[in-house]
C-alpha cells in the first residue's frame, strides 16, 4: 500500500493554465499582437517553453509556426508566416504573447498558444479565433463590451426606478401620518371662550354708589 501511494505521488503533475481572448478582429495589412498569459505554481525555469500553432479557417489540421525556449525564439520559415513573427512576451511575467506583422485575409483562423513549465506539463492550450477584416471596418466596440454596456444600462435603470418608487411611497406615507396628527390635535385642543364684555362706566358708577335706606 505504501509503495502504491509513493508511486501515485511520483507520477502526479501539476497543470499550467493558459489564458487567451476567444476572438480578435484585425485590420488587413496591420500588425496584430496575439495575447497569451499563463499561471503556474512552479518557478519559471530555463526549461519553460512556448509553442504557437495555426489552424486555417475550414481546415482540420494545425501548423506549428513558432517556438520559444531558454530566451531564444524559433519562428517558422514556412509560408504563410515567414519573417512575420516576433516574440512579444516575457516568461518571467508569465506572458507568452507574439506579434504577427502584415496580417492578410489568408491568416483567418484559430491560433493556439501552448505553454510548458516542467514539472507543470499538463496544459489546455489557449485558442484565439482571429478575423481579418477590411481597414476601417472594425466594430466600434467589441461584442463583449457592447453586451456589458447594455446589461449595465438595464441594471442602472432598474435601480433608478426602484429608488423613485420608494421615494413616492415614503412621501405618501408621510402625508398620511401628518394628516392624522392634525386631526387628533384639533380634537384635543381646548375650546376657546368668547371674551368677557368689560362693564360700562355707568354700570360701574351705579355699582359703586351705596344704596340709601328709606325711612
Amino acid at each position: 500500500l505504501l509503495s502504491s501511494l509513493c508511486l501515485s505521488h511520483a507520477v502526479q503533475v501539476s497543470a499550467v493554465e493558459v489564458n487567451t481572448p476567444e476572438e480578435m478582429f484585425v485590420e488587413n495589412g496591420t500588425d496584430a499582437k496575439l495575447p497569451c498569459t499563463f499561471t503556474s505554481v512552479e518557478v519559471i525555469s530555463s526549461a519553460a517553453s512556448v509553442s504557437w500553432s495555426f489552424q486555417p479557417e475550414g481546415a482540420a489540421t494545425r501548423i506549428s509556426f513558432f517556438y520559444y525556449s531558454n530566451g531564444k525564439s524559433y519562428p517558422g520559415k514556412d509560408i504563410p508566416f515567414k519573417d512575420r513573427i516576433t516574440w512579444a512576451g516575457d516568461l518571467n511575467k508569465k506572458d507568452a504573447s507574439i506579434t504577427i506583422s502584415n496580417m492578410q485575409f489568408r491568416d483567418n483562423g484559430t491560433y493556439i498558444c501552448d505553454v510548458k513549465n516542467p514539472p507543470d506539463i499538463v496544459v489546455k492550450p489557449g485558442e484565439i479565433r482571429v478575423r481579418v477584416v477590411e481597414k476601417d471596418s472594425l466594430p466600434a466596440f467589441p461584442i463583449a463590451t457592447v453586451a456589458g454596456i447594455a446589461i449595465g444600462t438595464v441594471t442602472g435603470l432598474s435601480s433608478l426606478i426602484s429608488i423613485v418608487v420608494c421615494l413616492v411611497i415614503r412621501k405618501n406615507n408621510s402625508k398620511k401620518r401628518y394628516s392624522g396628527c392634525s386631526t387628533s390635535e384639533s380634537l384635543m385642543s381646548p375650546v376657546k371662550q368668547a371674551p368677557q364684555k368689560a362693564p360700562s362706566d355707568t354700570e360701574g358708577l351705579v355699582n359703586s354708589v351705596p344704596a340709601r335706606s328709606h325711612q
